[in-house]
């Protein structure tokens, strides 16, 4: 708001100003004062970002697939309940939460617990998750074979090089049969925890984003669920994958992610309430191909399950 311009008139005759031009211009000031507290008042309320025009509220939320058609809904439903949701979309996975912690975005959605957690250990951050969306399968794919048992002894498997994705595409080609892993392994597996005599398959580890574009050289591909939809591979044709329904899966589960200080935003809630309508859920799953399945998990245990892991994460570091 721009400032009180009045000042003074000129008086020849040096006279006091009237005092009630002082009051008038002290109840203007106090006037501007009260109009600022209000607006203040206003932002600390509704959360998000401070764009609260006409008592609505404006939040960034970072996304690894903006494209999907699921978002028109959930944004439609969002506007309804005064919140226009501007999705920022990343193509690198480790983009999101740097800029959520930066305040670049206000919430983010991609990511299971075990990445956030690798993600807070590693930069000493204390993002948080404040509700559970869905658990996806990850899958191993192939364009030279059509079954796990003809991926040939001393051929080569493409896996995501980052550390949750790696440790779990791991304990999934352990599951296929493929790879053994010494002590079976656990969600912190790397390739090194590989007992070469007594796998089937070698290992290479490649960004997440470029295991569609190593199918072509190797035997089969771990790829994120996202990245194979992109592609248009088929679920339904994977060769093999994980069980989202298997309590093994709690790591796996992705959730809305908030700064710490942002753990009871009324807004965030809300947005978390709107994703599970049916409207929006069910055509998250049909854009999945069917391969997501939704959970509902309280806050505080989902917040359990991160501090759980971050311990882990730390201690093996």
């Amino acid at each position: 708001m721009s400032e009180n311009d009045n000042a003074p008139e000129n008086n020849d005759l040096g006279l006091p100003e009237k005092p009630k031009q002082k009051r008038r211009g002290v109840l203007l000031s106090l006037a501007a004062l009260v109009v600022i507290a209000v607006v203040a008042v206003v932002v600390v309320v509704q959360g998000g970002s401070t764009d609260t025009t006409a008592g609505r509220t404006k939040v960034r939320i970072g996304v690894t697939d903006a494209s999907k058609s699921y978002w028109k809904t959930y944004k439609d439903l969002a506007a309804a309940q005064g919140i226009d949701l501007e999705t920022v979309n990343f193509s690198d996975y480790h983009q999101a939460n740097p800029a959520l912690s930066q305040k670049q975005i206000d919430v983010n959605l991609f990511q299971h617990l075990l990445f956030l957690a690798n993600y807070n250990a590693s930069n000493s951050d204390t993002l948080t998750p404040i509700g559970s969306t869905y658990v996806v399968p990850l899958s191993l794919y192939s364009r030279k074979h059509t079954d796990v048992a003809a991926v040939p002894q001393g051929g080569t498997v493409a896996i995501p090089n980052d550390p949750t994705n790696q440790a779990r595409a791991l304990l999934v080609l352990q599951q296929a049969g493929l790879i053994k892993l010494r002590d079976g392994g656990n969600v912190l597996a790397t390739p090194a925890d590989i007992d070469a005599a007594a796998s089937k398959v070698t290992v290479t580890a490649v960004d997440a984003a470029q295991t569609v574009a190593s199918l072509p050289s190797v035997d089969a591909a771990i790829i994120n669920n996202n990245f194979a939809l992109d592609a248009d591979l088929d679920p339904s044709k994977a060769l093999f994958g994980d069980d989202p329904n298997s309590p093994a899966a709690a790591p796996y589960i992705n959730a809305f992610v908030v700064r710490a200080e942002d753990r009871d935003n009324p807004t965030y809630h809300k947005l978390v309430e709107i994703y599970r309508d049916k409207r929006v859920s069910g055509q998250a799953e049909a854009d999945s191909k069917g391969t997501s399945v939704l959970v509902d998990r309280p806050q505080a245990e989902l917040e359990g399950i991160l501090a759980d892991l971050t311990q882990t994460v730390k201690a093996a570091k």
